[in-house]
């Protein structure tokens, strides 16, 4: 009895222990990829329109219109991407449905010839691909994983892309030009801001990914710090050209 209960408190700590994260939703790689574009690219912009030695209120309107343009064109970029490949990814399965349709038996073979190659016996292979091929749903799904790669329940949205993109751009974009929106006079701040937000991203990806918070944190702000360092000694370039 004490051994049944044992295995019975084994299954149920390994099944509340072995979770995976959301690695198919569409909100993950938009959402973070937004917000580092945002904070990357108006800053760099800022600074390089700082580095022109041009009015507080020009870099502010700078500010303000990178946020609007980028926001917009993630958004849009991301919707379209999206879109574009969930519509591919409809169109395979409809090629696999109506082979499923006219040719069920081939089908079933195919998908016996998988499991045999990945080491099954091939009259248990051909007995699993029977009975799953009973269920036409069921075997669309199950074909759209061995050979797609994808699960027809769990495509991306081009909302969710969108939305997650144009949120998280603006939300970084904000803050290099906080400080100004706050009373600051000067570009230290807002830099300063920016590269702590940077930071933060990163550890907070790590946080997501399992990799370490402090190594994910230090890589994008020295990336960040690069890129505005860079286009600020551009824009006093040009500027002094000017």
């Amino acid at each position: 009895m004490s051994i049944i209960e044992t295995e019975a408190t084994l299954h149920v700590a390994h099944r509340d222990n072995h979770t995976h994260r959301d690695v198919n939703g569409g909100w993950l790689r938009p959402a973070v990829f937004g917000a580092m574009d945002g904070l990357v690219s108006n800053l760099a912009l800022m600074t390089g329109v700082a580095g022109g030695a041009v009015s507080q209120q020009a870099i502010v309107i700078t500010g303000l219109a990178g946020l609007a343009a980028g926001a917009f064109s993630m958004a849009a970029g991301e919707y379209t991407s999206v879109a574009s490949q969930r519509e591919l990814v409809e169109a395979e399965l409809d090629v696999e449905r109506r082979e499923l349709l006219g040719h069920p038996v081939d089908e079933m073979e195919e998908l016996a010839a998988l499991y045999v190659a990945r080491g099954v016996e091939p009259a248990l292979a051909r007995e699993v691909a029977m009975q799953l091929s009973k269920d036409p749903e069921q075997a669309l799904e199950i074909h759209a994983r061995e050979e797609l790669g994808i699960d027809p329940d769990d495509l991306p949205s081009p909302t969710v892309a969108a939305v997650s993109s144009f949120g998280s751009f603006a939300l970084g974009a904000l803050l290099p030009v906080l400080p100004y929106l706050l009373g600051a006079s000067s570009l230290w701040p807002a830099v300063l801001l920016a590269l702590v937000g940077l930071f933060a991203c990163g550890a907070l990806v790590a946080r997501v990914t399992a990799r370490s918070w402090w190594y994910s944190g230090l890589r994008q702000l020295v990336l960040g710090g690069v890129a505005a360092a860079v286009t600020y000694g551009l824009g006093a370039l040009f500027g002094a050209a000017l």
